[in-house]
């Protein structure tokens, strides 16, 4: 099962991002790919925001790890450089931290991944205009996006 969403500029993207925290719970996973300056990051700024995260959300592209302190934390993570591996990284650990994880360009570490989680796939597909395909991956995944999208 699926879910196609397309957007139209960065705030219709954060709206979508807001309808998902809405639902939000505790271990929850979202695993983010799509290519540069596709939305990823966007995707994640209005997420913390609408979880009362005022701090400035950057992708931690380097530190590969962020932490924010919101209505539950927030780990944000960027897989990129880590090759497909996770060498030195409790990456795992932060799927029982009781709060949310949202993982930009998460295939590269699909092995890792818990099986309950949700997907969102971005595709550029215009200047400012993105599909989404969003994917859930068990019961509290698919009752979410049947509930918000």
């Amino acid at each position: 099962m699926e879910f196609k969403v397309t957007t139209k500029n960065e705030n219709e993207t954060i709206e979508i991002a807001q309808n998902i925290e809405s639902e939000k719970f505790e271990n929850m996973v979202i695993c983010l790919n799509g290519e540069l300056g596709s939305g990823k990051t966007m995707f994640t700024k209005g997420f913390a925001t609408a979880m009362g995260i005022t701090e400035s959300v950057t992708s931690p592209t380097f530190s590969i790890i962020k932490e924010y302190e919101g209505e539950l934390p927030l780990f944000h993570m960027d897989v990129y450089r880590l090759d497909g591996t996770i060498d030195g990284i409790d990456i795992e650990e932060y799927y029982k931290k009781n709060g949310v994880v949202i993982i930009e360009w998460a295939d590269t570490i699909k092995e890792f991944l818990p099986k309950e989680r949700l997907d969102i796939k971005f595709k550029i597909v215009g200047e400012n205009k993105r599909i989404l395909v969003i994917t859930p991956h068990g019961e509290k995944y698919v009752d979410l996006c049947e509930g918000v999208l």
